[in-house]
């Protein structure tokens, strides 16, 4: 093909490779935008992760903390001066576990919440994630001890430790980088193995409760912890 004739050709369809050359630089910056999103949305989820673990972390802190401290203070009861300042030391040591279980709601959402509780707050519906039962059955061995001792309490301190290791293992868990489940999602697949095997752990504290405080009762309704 002559020159001229090429010189002709590309001016008579001069718009249309304008408009080809456009649509091809328009498409390879649109691929590269794309790119750069998921880039930024894969950091932004990244910082948001790292900002709930650190959150959590904390929240665990305080959590072994108040349960140590539980343990402890169930070894040493008799050890108290008088009564008040039993009663006083407990009274600190449940409001402390009771606050730490709702802050925790905020890490560890209920599970099934279609399943239980309807009538009650969007919270509270369903079953508590066993890190927080660790927490809860050590608010009920306190709630029942008492500064002489008593029937099945000489052993507190050490039912408080399996609680103890319990909520360290679900802890460290939830933080566990390997853990493939998404941010918000993680701690939702309530029916994986590993749940299984924390939901195992916690029914049978529950159940160690319910044989240690026979005369306990959980929730308004007051059922028995030895009712499922």
């Amino acid at each position: 093909m002559e020159v001229g004739t090429v010189l002709d050709w590309v001016q008579t369809y001069k718009e249309m490779l304008v408009g080809i050359g456009s649509a091809i630089v328009a498409f390879i910056s649109a691929l590269s935008a794309r790119g750069e999103t998921r880039r930024q949305r894969k950091l932004q989820t990244e910082s948001l992760r790292q900002s709930i673990d650190a959150a959590s972390l904390d929240w665990g802190n305080a959590a072994i903390d108040a349960l140590a401290r539980s343990a402890m203070f169930a070894r040493t009861r008799n050890m108290q001066p008088n009564d008040g300042a039993f009663f006083a030391n407990k009274a600190n040591l449940l409001v402390a576990i009771s606050t730490l279980v709702d802050r925790g709601r905020m890490f560890f959402p209920n599970y099934n919440p279609q399943t239980k509780g309807a009538e009650k707050e969007g919270a509270y519906r369903g079953h508590r994630p066993p890190i927080l039962d660790a927490l809860m059955w050590t608010y009920h061995e306190l709630e029942a001890l008492t500064r002489e001792g008593g029937p099945s309490s000489e052993d507190s301190g050490a039912f408080i430790d399996e609680c103890r290791r319990l909520l360290v293992s679900e802890l460290q868990a939830h933080l566990d980088p390997r853990r493939k489940n998404e941010v918000v999602e993680r701690y939702e697949d309530q029916e994986s193995d590993d749940r299984r095997d924390a939901i195992g752990k916690s029914d049978a504290l529950k159940q160690k409760l319910a044989a240690r405080r026979p005369d306990f009762k959980f929730g308004k309704d007051a059922q028995p912890v030895s009712q499922p």
